[in-house]
This record gives structure tokens, sequence and C-alpha cells, in this order.
């Protein structure tokens, strides 16, 4: 573990955000929207994802309010976004739904919040030593932090269905992020991360 924690630990630490910044700025559909980030911790990337792209009005949503954030947070509980329905433009997650116990509850949540796009960073259990691996990286990342892991990835299959059974319909994923350099991506990188946009499909009587 002293290895994983030497290598996953620094690159996190100093490349993570800027990546997914980076690739956040992409998904999010062009054009001024608010975006409400959920579980968004001390609000850094939403803060980041707002200095990238100035049109966007960033809010966080998280169930311990830190005392200092980067953006307005408010409270919530872990499952019901405090949000009327289609109330914001965009809705992200980003590695907080394998911290779910089912993470299909959320994502029903931001299916009826959203307006024009929900856009999901986490991980995929696919391939050799999958499941191991994610656990390592999720134990170093945020055990010191007292973050409930239940570990519950999904495989790429389990995610479809989630989205299916929430009214969202896939427009674009990428799962080849680069979070790691080249050195790494084979233990770290892989086929384990995605990001995905998904457009809220409307219900009748929506």
């Amino acid at each position: 573990m002293s290895v994983v924690e030497a290598i996953h630990g620094g690159y996190v630490a100093n490349r993570r955000v800027e990546v997914l910044c980076r690739h956040l700025a992409e998904m999010v559909p062009p054009g001024p929207a608010t975006v409400l980030d959920v579980g968004c911790g001390d609000g850094l990337l939403a803060w980041m994802l707002g200095a990238r792209r100035p049109e966007l009005a960033v809010e966080g949503i998280d169930i311990l309010v830190r005392k200092d954030t980067r953006v307005p947070v408010a409270p919530f509980d872990g499952s019901h976004i405090p949000k009327p329905d289609r109330s914001v433009d965009v809705v992200t997650f980003v590695d907080v739904l394998h911290h779910t116990d089912d993470p299909r509850i959320l994502l029903a949540e931001a299916s009826r919040v959203a307006r024009r796009a929900v856009v999901i960073k986490d991980h995929r259990l696919e391939g050799f030593l999958a499941g191991p691996v994610l656990r390592a990286m999720d134990w170093v990342g945020n055990a010191r932090h007292g973050v409930v892991l239940p570990y519950n990835y999904q495989t790429p299959q389990q995610w479809l269905g989630h989205f299916e059974a929430t009214g969202l319909h896939p427009e674009e994923e990428r799962i080849h992020i680069g979070l790691y350099p080249a050195w790494a991506s084979w233990i770290f990188g892989r086929r384990l991360h995605l990001i995905t946009r998904l457009r809220p499909i409307a219900r009748s009587g929506a």
C-alpha cells in the first residue's frame, strides 16, 4: 500500500483537479448555464470550472459543508437534491456516485433537476484486478478524510442500466481521461475511469 500511496496520492494531489477541470469544461454544454456540483467538498473543482468557463454560474451541495469553500455550498441529506424540477441547467457528480449505496437515487434526482445535462466522472468496474485497484485508489484518496467507502463500483452495463432507469440519455463518454502520466496509467488509468454527459429525457407532465 505504501507504493500506491506514494504514486497515486502524489499524482492525484498535483494533477487530478487540472485534468478533470479541462474535461468538465469541455463536457458542459456551450453557452451560459447554471451548474450544480453535487458532493463538491471544498468547491475547488467547481471554482476552477467557473474560472475556465466564466459564463457558468457554479454552486455546490454537500452532506458536510466545510467552513471555507471556493463556491457557495448548501447542505443536503445525500439523497434529495434541494432544488425544484428543471431548475438548473447542468448537474455534475465528480467521484461521488460510487460512495452511495444506490447510485440511481441521486441519478434520478439529477434527472429531475437538470434542464440540459448531467455530467458524471466516476469509475468503471472492468478489466483485470479492477476491483482491488479501485479500492486501493479510493482508500488512499479518502480514508484519511473519514469519507464513507462502500466501494460500490459499477460495470459499464450497470451504468447503462442506471441511465435508462432514471431517464438519462448518454450523449458523450470518455474513458481515456489521462489523469496519470503514461508510466502510471497502466495501473491506475486503463479503462477504470469515465466521464459522461447525459441528456435528461423529459417525461410526460414534466
